[in-house]
């Protein structure tokens, strides 16, 4: 053997060493791989809703608040005949902007007027009261509804006064832009469930309007997971001279108010008083604004309402769904259901200079985050179930989903005196789990859907008093 003849062959030696070194390295990696768990947990962000709570826009927002407000009033027994002025101009006015919104994501939207014709304490004489509402199909799940609401009409002094400027700029022209503006947003994307974005009429006078929307959803059986209720979500300076735009209040029903007799004797052996459905719902609000928004801490008041007070989600509690109100923390009482006036140096009435119109963007936002992410990720979890009285385990038993785009599940604890979940751990796609070495008498349980997509359903507290649907 020569010389050149002697180097080629060390070379082609090095050459299939590094060939089987390769080769092992990629063994290694691919029985790494292999070694992995079979499922996951997946991703608990979906980076979509950082875009979406930047989105929104205080322009457009500032521009349709003067378009309401330039209505003169919007009161619920106000003129429907004219196209300037009154509530019949306004709400046509939304439909039209509904269908502007549509026309730009290629008709995604359905835009639908509808009425009933009503009278009460307030309503003397029989009166037309009509929603406007818009909505938005899910691709897999379109019955299964999300809302965001806000209150077209708008009131003075007196609650019967249905001809002077009433012009309603914080309540609640803010929160009927919100949801225009949220449509506007959300539009541009697709999701599995649907989400409805609802102008709410006769608020003031008697929350007529919620009532219409719940018969119309039964009659098109709607399975209604939320309802987020905006009213006053755009000032920031309040009565008692506080002046914030960092924080929100979220209030929520604890006992369900549509709850059997039946229903509140197994709540009050079991427990359930601090998770219905609405509660929960809340809970999740403020979960995804702490991940997605800056800026923003949502205080959730576990109560319907201010005190001794309520608003247009209390109709759909009634009627058994999830629903919750959304609004500013610092009110200010002299711009609430005043005549526009100005006595001892104090100016009163809901007008345009008492709207913070980047805030009221931030709150828009909110809703826009909690809109998507629920009706991007799975249902709830129906009938669940739990079980470890005397025992030294708790099991958690849930009906399975035939979904797709589902991943697992999520088994949520907190002790019982916490009022937010503290502990959880992803269990899988089953329809079981045993959480052992824990006593059912020592703490809170409840269970959420995780999609593959990183978003998850609101929790699940066991039994009626916890159920969304």
């Amino acid at each position: 053997m020569n010389k050149d003849t002697h180097t080629i062959t060390i070379k082609k030696c090095y050459q299939v060493i590094g060939m089987l070194s390769l080769l092992s390295v990629n063994l290694v990696g691919f029985n790494a791989i292999a070694a992995q768990p079979s499922h996951l947990a997946p991703s608990e962000e979906d980076l979509r809703l950082y875009d979406i709570a930047t989105a929104p826009e205080a322009k457009r927002l500032r521009t349709d608040v003067e378009k309401l407000v330039s209505f003169g009033t919007r009161h619920t027994l106000s003129e429907t005949e004219s196209e300037t002025q009154g509530i019949g101009a306004a709400r046509r006015w939304i439909k039209t902007e509904f269908e502007r919104i549509s026309a730009d994501c290629g008709g995604c939207l359905e835009v639908v007027m509808v009425g009933e014709t009503v009278s009460g304490k307030r309503i003397p004489e029989p009166t037309e009261v009509v929603n406007v509402f818009a909505i938005q199909r899910g691709a897999t799940d379109p019955n299964r509804v999300v809302m965001m609401s806000g209150d077209i009409d708008s009131r003075v002094t007196d609650p019967m006064d249905f001809t002077s400027v009433s012009p309603g700029a914080n309540d609640n022209a803010s929160g009927v832009a919100g949801a225009l503006e949220a449509a506007r947003v959300l539009s541009k994307y697709q999701f599995n469930g649907t989400i409805v974005y609802a102008a709410l009429s006769g608020e003031e006078q008697g929350l007529y309007g919620g009532d219409v929307l719940i018969n119309y959803a039964k009659k098109h059986d709607w399975q209604i997971q939320a309802v987020l209720n905006n009213d006053m979500i755009g000032n920031i300076a309040g009565i008692n001279g506080v002046i914030n735009n960092s924080t929100v209040r979220v209030f929520s029903e604890g006992v369900r108010i549509a709850e059997t007799p039946e229903e509140a004797k197994q709540r009050y052996f079991s427990g359930g008083e601090n998770d219905s459905a609405s509660r929960n719902l809340a809970r999740k609000i403020k979960t995804l604004v702490d991940q997605y928004m800056t800026n923003l801490d949502v205080i959730l008041v576990y109560r319907l309402d201010r005190f001794g007070r309520g608003g247009h989600h209390l109709p759909f509690n009634k009627a058994g769904y999830p629903a919750v109100r959304v609004m500013e923390t610092n009110e200010h009482y002299d711009r609430q259901h005043q005549d526009i006036r100005t006595e001892n140096g104090i100016e009163y009435g809901d007008v345009l200079e008492g709207v913070d119109f980047n805030f009221n963007a931030k709150l828009t936002a909110l809703n826009a985050i909690s809109l998507a992410s629920m009706a991007w990720a799975p249902e709830p979890p129906k009938g669940v179930k739990i079980e470890g009285i005397m025992q030294p385990n708790t099991k958690l038993q849930w009906q399975p989903q035939p979904n797709k785009s589902i991943s697992g599940y999520r088994v949520y604890w907190r002790a019982t005196t916490e009022s937010q979940w503290s502990h959880s751990r992803y269990v899988g796609n089953v329809n079981e789990f045993i959480l052992k070495n824990m006593v059912i008498d020592n703490y809170v349980f409840g269970v959420a859907s995780v999609g593959d997509n990183g978003n998850a359903s609101p929790v699940v507290f066991p039994g009626a008093a916890g159920a969304f649907f």
